[in-house]
């Protein structure tokens, strides 16, 4: 069973939003964005751009009928700029023409008078300030203190963590068309269509029953539309209200780079104590968030870095404490990992940092201080652990020994080059930690002919979770997959839908569609068991009567052959007052080993291998799964080796265009990755047992970054800061640091 889409999408079949016809009448917006990252907006000039071309009309912040808001956690976002602006690119004014190119070519006619104030890029900067999102946030396991007063020996540093461009191939987009009676059809390049339709609604001052928002799929997501998409649907939707007209706005792609937040930032110091045996003690980290100008995800984001400050260890004493700092950047959000990876670089990098002044392997602290089932998170919830399990298979594999012993024989022969390795193991929670979200609805219908539509809130983005509700709905009633369709993600259909994101919506929209399938089925169950002339339908199944015939015949007896069903994730809960809990309905354990090899004239390098066993469960569809690991291990090694977004000192995006902006291509993949099954009979609360795989791979890449850091350390006397990302140009200066 592979992707159900991978035939439309090689033939350029599958439709986006660009791909949507547009009605007659269409118009097309454009924004003015702010050319500073932080003044006092003391005017704007739209008359010339008012007399230009092809323009019907320029929408600023005093224009709007309902509020000019869009924050969702925090307001602290409006649409369009009012009295001061916060960063560079941030929205001002809508033009609206009668097509793109006249749009832009008047957007570029308007000027505006904005009076500088002080910029702020670094969240330390932000934070000595006093200007946080939210107040801070903490986990405490044990008494720290007394424990470092007791620990043999103890080491402290600083991390960097730059951001990263999610850098979709579909940019961001919406397109408003206008209904009967006031309302808005919403189109929109979306990971959380109820959220775009709450911000729409907002925007405009319509409810929510009057605004239905619809999404085919989208090409990438990775947590970039989740909440970012809310700003580009508002525009559209408040140029469709004033104009009357249907409008449409897909950004080009320098503008999704000026405009929209990335992974957010961190700057960090932690702590670590050991005892004689190398077990971890106690650890203490400070992350200091880069949130941007607004709050967007960032308290969630910040809080999933908490959530996995220890990784895959289990240490007693823990104190880590968070800060979401404000500064004149676009505002960060969501990104696949959701503040996870943040987290366990910096312990990864704590370890590394005490196993190089030690001369011992960083995998052997790593090894010795896994979690074992019944040990505590920080967080308080009990580890059901794979985590020991996932390395001695990894080990037993692939023999983490050998690969070691490779790289030291070739490095005392080899003058210019030098191989590092590095182990990398994982463990994240799969749930929302916001206990609410953790719910999802499917509608099922199953018509006479014996075909099966399936609505849920899950949006296809590339990862395959469509090809996942058909198969749940064609294994519970035991027919092809060709018979089911999975339909558009529509809020009139699911309403109130959790975003597609935290690897929770093939599970959530997943267990919603069984229950609504078996729903179904006992039903025609119990007309099949009349069909057989049974007096009960004990030990009936729905092979015993053909498909077709028992549908229909159940429509002739009146039997409802549709279910709109819900599912509630059981047995979770969170409470931040104590900053206890149980907020994950399972972890997902791995352990990868990675290969380098770095030109040492040059600071050039290539991962020669990722061989990793991950914990699968029970996959329900091995190609869909082995797909997203393979791509968020590149995603996850584009992070730690290449993809270095700059701003300059202004507040400037530098890195705004892929001549700019490095991502990992086909000469920087793996030459190898192995990907063995974890083996293991435990259930879970996945569906079918079929654990989430979107994000936890790309943890894996982190093991990249120490494997070049071993490799550099092996030809030079040196100790590379914990800086990533680590591109070549920074190899190269810690390769010859010394030098003058």
């Amino acid at each position: 069973m592979k992707n159900i889409d991978s035939h439309s999408h090689v033939r350029g079949e599958s439709v986006y939003l660009d791909d949507i016809p547009v009605v007659r009448g269409t118009l097309y917006a454009c924004v003015y964005d702010s050319p500073v990252a932080h003044g006092r907006l003391l005017s704007v000039d739209t008359g010339k751009a008012e007399q230009s071309e092809g323009v019907v009309r320029i929408i600023v912040a005093g224009d709007l009928i309902g509020e000019n808001q869009i924050g969702g956690i925090v307001p602290d976002e409006p649409l369009l700029a009012d009295g001061e602006v916060h960063f560079q690119g941030q929205p001002i004014a809508i033009v609206v023409a009668t097509s793109e190119e006249l749009a832009r070519k008047a957007a570029k006619k308007i000027t505006a008078e904005i009076e500088p104030l002080e910029v702020v890029t670094d969240p330390r900067v932000a934070a000595a300030n006093g200007d946080l999102i939210v107040p801070p946030k903490k986990f405490v396991l044990g008494a720290t203190a007394d424990a470092f007063a007791n620990c043999v020996h103890v080491f402290e540093g600083k991390t960097e963590q730059n951001g990263q461009e999610h850098l979709y191939i579909e940019t961001q987009g919406a397109y408003a068309v206008p209904t009967e009676n006031g309302g808005l059809k919403v189109y929109s390049s979306t990971q959380g269509p109820t959220a775009v339709q709450r911000a729409v609604c907002r925007v405009t001052g319509l409810a929510m029953h009057e605004v239905e928002v619809d999404v085919q799929r989208l090409g990438g997501g990775f947590g970039g539309k989740e909440d970012q998409a809310n700003a580009w649907a508002g525009i559209c939707a408040v140029a469709t209200q004033l104009t009357g007209k249907p409008v449409k706005f897909a950004l080009h792609r320098m503008e999704d780079m000026r405009m929209t937040g990335k992974r957010h930032p961190y700057s960090s110091d932690y702590k670590i104590g050991l005892d004689e045996n190398l077990k971890i003690v106690a650890y203490e980290a400070t992350f200091y968030q880069n949130a941007g100008a607004a709050c967007d995800l960032s308290p969630p984001v910040l809080e999933r870095t908490l959530f996995h400050c220890t990784n895959s260890y289990f240490i007693p004493n823990v104190t880590v404490t968070a800060y979401c700092c404000r500064t004149n950047l676009p505002p960060n959000t969501a990104f696949r990992g959701f503040g996870g990876p943040q987290g366990m670089f910096v312990i990864e990098s704590a370890i590394a940092h005490a196993a190089e002044k030690l001369g011992v392997s960083a995998s052997e602290i790593q090894r010795r201080n896994l979690l074992e089932n019944g040990d505590e998170f920080p967080y308080g919830q009990l580890a059901e652990s794979e985590a020991v399990t996932s390395w001695s298979q990894a080990d037993a594999k692939f023999d983490f020994a050998s690969l070691q012993k490779e790289a030291d024989e070739f490095n005392a022969s080899s003058k210019y080059f030098r191989k590092g390795v590095a182990a990398m193991p994982i463990c994240f929670g799969i749930s929302f930690t916001k206990t609410p979200m953790n719910q999802a609805r499917s509608l099922v219908h199953v018509y006479t002919d014996g075909s099966v539509a399936v609505s849920t809130g899950a949006v296809e983005m590339g990862q395959g979770v469509n090809t996942k509700m058909a198969q749940v709905a064609a294994k519970v009633f035991g027919l092809s997959i060709d018979d089911v369709k999975v339909h558009t993600t529509n809020t009139l259909r699911i309403a109130n839908t959790s975003p597609t994101a935290a690897s929770a919506a093939a599970d959530l929209n997943g267990k919603a569609t069984q229950i609504a399938c078996e729903t179904i089925r006992e039903r025609l169950i119990e007309v099949s068991a009349l069909m057989l002339g049974k007096e009960t339908p004990e030990g009936v199944t729905l092979s015993d009567v053909d498909w077709k015939t028992l549908v229909m015949e159940a429509h002739l007896r009146r039997v409802n052959l549709s279910e709109h069903s819900h599912y509630a994730t059981p047995g979770i809960g969170f409470d931040w007052t104590t900053a206890k809990g149980h907020p994950f309905a399972y972890h997902v354990y791995g352990t990868a080993f990675v290969g380098v090899t770095v030109d040492c004239l040059r600071g050039r390098y290539e991962v020669d291998y990722v061989k990793c066993c991950h914990d699968f469960g029970t996959s329900m569809n091995t190609a869909v799964d082995l797909g997203q690991i393979e791509g968020g291990i590149v995603q996850g090694l584009g992070w730690m080796t290449m993809e270095e977004v700059v701003y300059d000192e202004k507040g400037k995006l530098r890195s705004n265009a892929l001549s700019t902006y490095k991502v990992p291509d086909i000469y920087s993949v793996p030459k190898e990755i192995a990907v063995l099954p974890l083996e293991t009979d435990r259930d879970n609360l996945a569906i079918f047992n079929s654990k989430a795989v979107g994000e936890p791979p790309l943890m894996y890449g982190i093991g990249a970054y120490f494997a070049i850091r071993n490799a550099v350390m092996s030809f030079a006397d040196c100790s590379p800061e914990f800086d990533l990302p680590f591109t070549p140009e920074k190899v190269l200066m810690s390769l010859y640091s010394d030098r003058s």
